[in-house]
């Protein structure tokens, strides 16, 4: 069995230097604000994330677009060459066409290079419930799991991702269609904090509504207990949009509840990601224990 890497997108958010302990490729996403053009890695070599949600705060209006299929076809291409095998862990078709271009473009390289080896699979996930994939799939490639049993540990886990949000400022969703006006602004006046997952389909939901952050980071928690299994064992990724304090604030409550500090990462909520839910966000994200 030749070499083979794993790939990921810049939505899976984790903390760069872990990626980088990973040995995991990442491609990144682009962005557009104010007429400028971004490519997000996770080290942020191309735009600081506190400056992007500062310039939300000053009434940006950032903007995402679909990956076309010649971006995958020259990021999965240079690989090939190498005589490399790629399984690629994609962002959720649920809320991006990007996995349909993945598609296409490894579609059009084996028209070049009838052996290439490549797989594109659906995370069904998204920012920290895509880096919480990410993770545990990397770990088993470092382990030594060969290139056919990570793809099948992978596909046997997809659906199996818990994500749980809360959402800071109302308005950022009312753009993406997922609260009404309305409810935004009612919201909004009533310190509403939504709390949102990603479902079996890979689609963002809501799934509660709660007032003030206490009892959105109680909420967080306690669906963390009832789903995560032995919490001493669980691996989890919280994530935030330009709010560290509320971050350590969870982990700090996980902490108590029996998570062990080591195994809770603390990921910055990237531009992608942070461009549909705005500052202010706090998540939490692992794969069920069940799913072993």
């Amino acid at each position: 069995m030749k070499d083979y890497i794993l790939v990921s997108d810049s939505t899976a958010d984790l903390p760069a230097d872990i990626v980088k302990q990973l040995d995991v490729c990442i491609l990144p996403f682009s962005y557009s604000i104010e007429n400028e053009v971004y490519l997000y890695y996770l080290d942020e070599r191309d735009g600081d994330i506190r400056d992007f949600y500062q310039r939300l705060k000053d009434g940006a209006m950032p903007v995402t677009s679909q990956v076309n299929p010649m971006i995958y076809k020259d990021f999965f291409e240079k690989y090939v060459k190498e005589g490399k095998a790629i399984v690629y862990l994609s962002f959720t078709s649920g809320l991006s066409g990007s996995y349909a271009s993945s598609l296409t473009a490894i579609d059009m390289i084996k028209e070049d290079y009838p052996d290439a080896k490549i797989c594109a699979i659906d995370s069904y996930a998204a920012s920290v419930g895509e880096g919480a994939f990410l993770y545990e799939a990397a770990k088993k490639k470092q382990a030594g799991a060969e290139y056919d049993e990570l793809v099948a540990w992978i596909r046997s886990r997809c659906r199996k991702v818990s994500h749980w949000f809360m959402v800071e400022d109302l308005f950022h969703l009312k753009r993406g269609g997922r609260v009404s006006t309305v409810e935004a602004v009612l919201g909004s006046a009533l310190k509403i904090k939504p709390i949102l997952s990603v479902d079996e389909e890979g689609k963002l939901v809501v799934k509660a509504k709660t007032r003030g952050q206490a009892k959105a980071l109680n909420y967080l928690r306690d669906k963390t207990v009832e789903e995560g299994g032995d919490l001493s064992k669980l691996t989890a990724v919280i994530g935030n949009a330009d709010a560290m304090e509320s971050a350590e604030k969870l982990k700090s409550m996980m902490i108590e509840v029996g998570m062990k500090d080591e195994n809770i990462l603390i990921a910055p909520i990237g531009p992608i990601i942070g461009t549909h839910v705005g500052p202010g966000m706090v998540a939490i994200a692992f794969v069920r224990p069940d799913a072993d």
